[in-house]
């Protein structure tokens, strides 16, 4: 009886074990700190560490002529280091598109400051949601999973701020990661139950012009 009791314990123990192990894969993301901030070697912290003044460029500017991203994510801002939080202003020309792109490491929080926007994202059932938002209007995109946002008016600009959770959101764009890669076109080509010709077609429109 008491080597089952010593046995049944040793399972006990090692399912909790396996449980937290469990729980600290699911919520993996930013590593946690255990000061008030992270400095990084060599800096010296003072009020404006705590500040970024690259965005201000931005503000009033004219418009661009392609989508276009300003970040405020690590690379950017060094005092975000620990802090599991990052920014973006995102500004759309008429009818220019943020194509299908995935997120990683977080979800994405997007507030539409002006203009209107059709975003959508595709859920792993491969089930599309779309909404064309308005000034003012908050979207979702989750976590990991393909979305997109695209300006349809022909004549007028938006812009919106998108908010991370992680300074390292991450971007892997699905146009220029499928198709600038290196992937063989035979590959591509059956993939997508196309030809060669066309996959080529493709990469050579995905192209970085000089």
């Amino acid at each position: 009886m008491s080597m089952a009791f010593s046995t049944s314990k040793r399972l006990c123990c090692f399912a909790l074990v396996l449980s937290f192990a469990a729980i600290r894969i699911v919520t993996a993301g930013d590593e946690d700190i255990i000061s008030d901030f992270v400095v990084p070697t060599n800096i010296t912290v003072d009020d404006s560490y705590f500040t970024l003044t690259n965005l201000r460029a931005v503000v009033g500017a004219p418009p661009p002529t392609t989508f276009k991203v300003s970040k405020a994510s690590l690379a950017e801002f060094p005092a975000l280091a620990g802090q599991s939080v990052s920014y973006a202003i995102l500004q759309y020309p008429a009818g220019s598109i943020n194509p299908p792109h995935t997120h990683p490491r977080s979800a994405e929080l997007l507030f539409l400051l002006g203009g209107a926007l059709e975003v959508g994202f595709i859920d792993t059932t491969n089930k599309l949601y779309t909404q064309v938002l308005q000034t003012g209007d908050l979207f979702v995109f989750p976590k990991g999973l393909v979305h997109y946002q695209f300006n349809s008016d022909a004549n007028s600009s938006a812009t919106a701020i998108s908010a991370f959770g992680s300074v390292n959101a991450g971007t892997v764009s699905v146009p220029t990661t499928v198709f600038t890669t290196g992937i063989d076109d035979a590959i591509l080509a059956k993939s997508f139950k196309t030809d060669v010709a066309t996959v080529q077609r493709l990469k050579a429109g995905l192209a970085v012009k000089a």
